[in-house]
């Protein structure tokens, strides 16, 4: 038997962490008065059902890839990383018009980031944080030194704008974070799963138009999010007690009220601040959490060193949570 040449590995880093992050939007403001002009529909009617006053909605020869752009640009500067020192880019999103090419290697030429490795990621509305576990681990593992993931979506493509159901819902826009080494743990262990059996709750039908089985996702959600949000938790080695800034996935502000009782039901507590981002950038699938997460930040209400947990759930049905620092 002759003697097999020994594999080596990168060496990798003890944790990673969020360096920065950035966010990018449409600047066309629609209002709940604005959509009743286009179906039978009224503002307190949209804020009793989803707790949505505006939303972003981006022009027919505005791209999911320049919100992409724009946002993971934002993102770097707010790091102080060169794009030059970017070695992969993850972009999840569910909207990117074609399947070939992907949106990351294009995104990642127009930001100026060289040869980098690069792949969409589609978990749709739970796609930031499985491209944050993704990109964590990559880091960890040594494969990767410094990753770009940008949560970007222009689900206006994709809706029938007389689509009460849909259209007062889904907006446009783009989150991204940049993450790198660290040598004490800034990113928990990513929870993640599926529940391929209820495929049919949501999902793009032939006409290329989103489909949801509104009620059934709304059940779903407020029952099973919030156990796989104390479950991320305990693999990073906290309490919900511990947690400062609570983002769940801007889906429905009812189910983001719903996810935060449970949480406080179990010991988080009363002064956790709980992202709301959802009532003027309405349900950004992939990009709505780096996007509450940036204003939120802004606005001071999540704070560099704060323990953040972030949930995100959508169709598949997917779902993936972490905890990690603010930047």
């Amino acid at each position: 038997m002759t003697d097999r040449p020994a594999l080596s590995l990168n060496p990798g880093s003890r944790g990673s962490r969020v360096l920065g992050i950035g966010s990018a939007q449409p600047d066309k403001i629609v209002t709940n008065d604005d959509l009743s002009q286009l179906m039978e529909t009224n503002d307190q009617w949209i804020r009793d059902r989803v707790g949505i006053i505006e939303r972003r909605f981006a022009e027919k020869d505005e791209s999911l890839t320049d919100f992409a752009v724009a946002a993971g640009t934002a993102a770097l500067a707010d790091a102080g990383v060169d794009p030059s020192e970017v070695d992969t880019v993850i972009l999840p999103n569910c909207t990117m018009p074609t399947l070939i090419p992907n949106a990351a290697a294009q995104v990642a030429a127009r930001i100026g980031i060289p040869s980098p490795g690069a792949f969409d990621l589609n978990a749709a509305c739970a796609g930031f944080c499985y491209g944050l576990g993704v990109a964590s681990d990559l880091i960890r593992a040594g494969s990767a030194k410094k990753v770009l993931v940008i949560g970007a979506e222009k689900l206006t493509d994709s809706v029938d704008p007389v689509d009460r159901a849909n259209a007062i819902i889904f907006a446009d826009g783009a989150g991204a974070a940049v993450v790198g080494a660290a040598d004490e743990p800034g990113i928990g262990p990513v929870t993640w799963g599926s529940a391929g059996d209820l495929v049919d709750l949501i999902y793009m039908r032939d006409d290329k138009y989103i489909y949801q089985e509104g009620q059934s996702v709304f059940r779903w959600a407020t029952t099973k999010i919030a156990p796989i949000a104390m479950q991320a938790l305990d693999a990073a080695g906290l309490k919900p007690s511990d947690v400062d800034v609570l983002i769940p996935h801007q889906a429905n502000l009812r189910i983001v009220e719903a996810i935060a009782k449970k949480l406080r039901a179990n010991g988080a507590r009363e002064d956790m601040v709980v992202a709301d981002d959802i009532k003027y950038s309405g349900n950004t699938s992939s990009a709505s959490i780096p996007l509450a997460l940036d204003h939120m930040r802004k606005a001071g209400t999540a704070k560099p060193g704060d323990v953040v947990l972030a949930v995100g759930f959508g169709a598949g049905l997917s779902y993936a949570g972490q905890a990690f620092v603010c930047p």
